[in-house]
């Protein structure tokens, strides 16, 4: 058996706390201080940091197991720690200064919503001047800085601009099936001033700064990677939850226990099953292109179609297995204070999100058959 990573077991050693705060984080729509300062305070904010800034650099398997190890007992709680850390791969595209102003601090939080708005920046003496407005930015209650990816006015130029949350207006949207604890609200800018510094041509060699293995991988890779991690571990508790049920427990109308059932006894092999496939498809990937990446500097496309078909594979196997479990325990699985309803909102919510989304199989499919993605890759 595998050494468990130092970070998984502290991952897991939050479980008490994180059952403690999650009704109040579920209803308050984000995550409570109490789980808040133990995050940071056990550096789960830092796993993608380059370590000339005091982060770990983590190779993407790990990290995997880490937000899978948190949503083992929280969806919210895994999210907003594999967001946080994907916008924290910023730091490897930001001169040395910079990025220690901006993630030095054990307060030094980044969010941001998805690329693809329409808004424009543009050029002014020093910097950039900005206006949009952008939303799904997970974890905004803990974070100090917000991000905005924006076309520059003019030019073909996507870059990233970094800003003070403070700086910002916030929106409160996020009203919800799932994930009801991530914070995942609209932030509004305007004519706001962005020193150039602060800005990063983001996942691309040219700005690049940092040269260790990792940042061969784009952030959307490693966001990939951990939500993945995020689908297993809410996959792996509504299984573990369901073998926690009384052993004499009596369905409506049934004549024998549910374990006796041979049709629960087959669906709950075939879900272990399912997620022991799906789980190690998706870690053995992970491992062999990080060490291809290691000997060779860079992955190829065959790779990165790889990356994105295991995440997509883990999350949607994790959603199957959910609700499969969700169904065998019965009645009892409706109630709010069970283990099972907020597992099932929160896998629905994630396979919802652009990284659990069927269209990538066609686009892998696609490169596979020596094609051209039709779409977004």
């Amino acid at each position: 058996m595998s050494e468990v990573h130092p970070q998984v077991a502290r991952a897991l050693a939050l479980h008490p706390l994180i059952k403690q705060e999650g009704d109040a984080f579920n209803k308050q729509r984000q995550l409570t201080p109490p789980i808040v300062n133990a995050l940071k305070e056990s550096t789960f904010f830092r796993m993608l940091q380059p370590r000339s800034i005091g982060g770990m650099e983590m190779k993407p398997s790990d990290f995997a197991r880490v937000t899978e190890a948190l949503a083992s007992a929280d969806g919210s709680v895994a999210w907003v720690v594999c967001q946080g850390n994907g916008c924290s791969m910023s730091a490897a595209y930001l001169e040395p200064n910079v990025a220690k102003e901006i993630f030095g601090p054990i307060d030094g939080i980044l969010a941001w919503g998805p690329p693809g708005a329409p808004f424009e920046a543009e050029r002014v003496e020093g910097g950039y001047c900005i206006s949009g407005t952008w939303r799904f930015a997970s974890g905004s209650q803990n974070a100090t800085w917000l991000g905005a990816h924006m076309k520059v006015a003019g030019t073909r130029e996507t870059r990233t601009m970094l800003f003070p949350k403070s700086s910002v207006t916030m929106v409160d949207i996020w009203h919800t099936l799932g994930l009801r604890g991530t914070a995942s609200n609209e932030y509004v800018v305007k004519d706001l001033f962005v020193p150039a510094d602060h800005t990063m041509l983001r996942d691309q060699a040219v700005d690049r700064r940092e040269q260790g293995p990792l940042y061969r991988f784009g952030s959307s890779q490693l966001y990939s990677a951990g939500f993945a991690g995020v689908g297993l571990g809410l996959a792996r508790g509504m299984i573990d939850a369901f073998l926690s049920l009384p052993a004499t427990k009596v369905s409506r109308g049934a004549a024998k226990p549910m374990r006796e059932n041979n049709v629960v006894q087959s669906q709950l092999a075939q879900c272990e099953a399912k997620w022991h496939s799906a789980r190690a498809f998706h870690h053995n990937t992970l491992d062999e292109i990080w060490d291809y990446v290691v000997r060779n500097g860079e992955m190829t496309e065959h790779h990165a179609a790889m990356m994105r078909l295991t995440s997509t594979w883990a999350i949607n196997q994790s959603r199957e297995i959910a609700s499969t479990m969700f169904h065998c325990a019965g009645s009892v699985a409706v109630f709010e204070d069970q283990p099972f309803e907020r597992r099932l909102r929160d896998i629905n919510t994630v396979s919802q999100q652009s990284q659990g989304r069927q269209l990538h199989y066609e686009s892998v499919g696609q490169i596979m058959l020596g094609l051209p993605p039709e779409n977004q890759f």
